[in-house]
């Protein structure tokens, strides 16, 4: 569609030029959608050859307006001769007939000043003349038998675009034919529904006709009441299989009418009396029923394996439990309780668990998880600690309360700490890691003897006494302080010390009587 804009008078200058289309399917109306426009200016002055460019098209946001304006932008000259041709594009003509009024607003400048013109384009639409519908849709023949041919005719308009619908399809039929065949004869009773379509309005015009088939094939079935009938029974040679309706329900027959299969995805029944039970192979599992529960089998008749996600019973006897591999490890149950086996043979396994709640456990070891591991081994005597490798181990506890303790040597936690060996005439108290004397250090001793080279006060600068050889006694340093002295044995003399000096006594009767003195020597000195 064109719209042409001209210059009859003098020349003029032109910056905008603004058409409005009528948008909408009523009688003033041009299309029910803005369409697309472009635009061309001509420079046509007489005697010389007509020059063409393109001007600029924008549709304005929101309205059914398009703006012009030169290319160059700015104000462009148009002299009388001159004419500019607006092309609009993919136009949908309203359906309705009547004048459509287009609307042109154009702002040009002169000798005189600048100017505001408007102007209308009448375009006249009409309403495209109906055509006829079709009639007359209807088969050859009103009932067909299995794989009988049928043909559907119609009367109608070649200007029509045809298709039929049929169930699971539909066909579009050529140009200028009124007759159709459908390709697979109807197998049950089937409706064929003929469109026409007015390529121009795009209205539709809908014709039906339904065929009767004599020996209906049904993929379905759905009786609002229910279906009386003795049997049912397969069309198809070899397979009329029939259901029979007795009084206690149905009976399956196969072919031959001897007891046949049932097929399904699924049974959903109250109860099932059988013999047995087999998967859909020969060779597949099989399931028996004796009076006293029931038997798993192989295809071949022996002993079956139970495959489950989860199995909940009061009791399971079995001979032995092993993992789903062959290599995986496996439990017999013994007349004494239970092995632990590993892999396809008789070694003895491993049980892995995060605690166990036992009244009592025989092994011959107990070790930690890694082979580097302390290990306890179990002698007759008692048991041992061993490290990993063999040698003896530590045993780490904060407290031990134990009636008797064998031991070679005790030592604090450190390896400088103080330690204690036990040699057959007692025990030694060493020092650091090596054979040093160590210190014992205590608030009391009890003892019924003490054998040490001397004795000291237990602060610096205090006196001591050094034990000599037995014939020479003892070497006292720092002074003796004493009430009395006496001898060791009962009956011999003491010498007691008081404020008037010193009294040797006899005996230990309290009395004075004289005694004999008899000088010593210490250190060479006399006493």
């Amino acid at each position: 569609m064109y719209l042409v804009i001209t210059n009859t008078a003098r020349r003029t200058d032109w910056s905008r030029i603004e058409v409005r289309v009528p948008v909408g399917d009523g009688v003033g109306d041009l299309t029910p959608s803005l369409p697309e426009m472009k635009g061309k200016y001509t420079d046509n002055r007489w005697g010389t050859q007509a020059k063409t460019q393109e001007v600029n098209v924008d549709p304005q946001r929101d309205t059914n307006v398009f703006e012009v304006t030169p290319k160059s932008g700015g104000v462009a000259s148009f002299k009388p001769g001159d004419y500019l041709v607006l092309t609009m594009e993919n136009v949908t003509i309203a359906a309705t007939g009547g004048p459509a009024v287009l609307t042109v607003r154009e702002k040009t400048e002169d000798d005189d000043g600048e100017h505001i013109r408007y102007t209308s384009v009448a375009l006249v639409k009409t309403a495209p003349k109906e055509i006829p519908a079709p009639r007359d849709f209807h088969p050859d023949k009103g009932m067909v038998g299995a794989g009988e041919n049928l043909t559907l005719s119609w009367e109608g308009s070649p200007e029509f675009d045809y298709k039929i619908l049929f169930p699971g399809g539909q066909k579009d039929i050529s140009s200028g034919t009124r007759t159709w065949t459908p390709p697979d004869a109807p197998k049950r009773a089937t409706t064929y529904t003929l469109v026409a379509t007015d390529p121009v309005t795009q209205k539709q015009h809908f014709l039906t006709t339904t065929v009767q088939v004599r020996f209906p094939v049904l993929e379905t079935l759905t009786a609002t009441t229910g279906i009386d009938t003795p049997w049912v029974q397969g069309a198809v040679d070899g397979k009329k299989g029939r259901v029979t309706f007795a009084g206690t329900g149905v009976e399956i027959s196969d072919n031959s009418g001897g007891r046949g299969t049932v097929t399904a995805d699924r049974a959903d029944v109250n109860g099932v009396n059988t013999g047995w039970v087999q998967g859909r192979s020969s060779d597949d599992g099989k399931i028996t029923f004796p009076k006293d529960g029931l038997d798993v089998r192989n295809g071949s008749g022996a002993w079956g394996t139970v495959h489950a996600d989860k199995a909940d019973l009061n009791g399971i006897n079995t001979e032995w439990v092993q993992g789903r591999g062959a290599d995986d490890g496996w439990i017999s149950f013994p007349k004494e309780g239970l092995n632990v086996r590993k892999g396809a043979g008789q070694s003895w396994g491993s049980v892995f668990a995060d605690r166990a709640d036992l009244n009592g456990v025989n092994t011959g070891w107990v070790q930690g998880r890694s082979t580097d591991d302390g290990k306890i081994t179990f002698p007759k005597d008692g048991l041992n600690i061993s490290q990993g490798s063999g040698s003896w181990g530590t045993v780490h506890a904060d407290k031990a309360d134990l009636n008797g303790i064998n031991t070679e040597w005790v030592q604090g936690r450190s390896t400088d700490d103080g330690w204690i060996g036990f040699s057959k005439e007692g025990l030694n108290v060493r020092k650091g890691a090596g054979q040093d004397w160590g210190t014992v250090s205590a608030d009391q001793a009890d003892v019924n003897g003490v054998i040490t080279k001397q004795v000291r006060g237990s602060g610096e600068g205090k006196g001591y006494i050094e034990f000599l050889d037995q014939d020479k006694g003892v070497r006292i340093f720092g002074g003796v302080s004493a009430g009395w002295i006496r001898g060791l044995n009962d009956g011999e003399a003491w010498i007691r010390f008081n404020e008037n000096g010193i009294w040797v006594l006899k005996n230990q009767n309290g009395k004075r009587e004289s005694a004999n003195v008899t000088c010593a020597t210490v250190n060479d000195r006399p006493v």
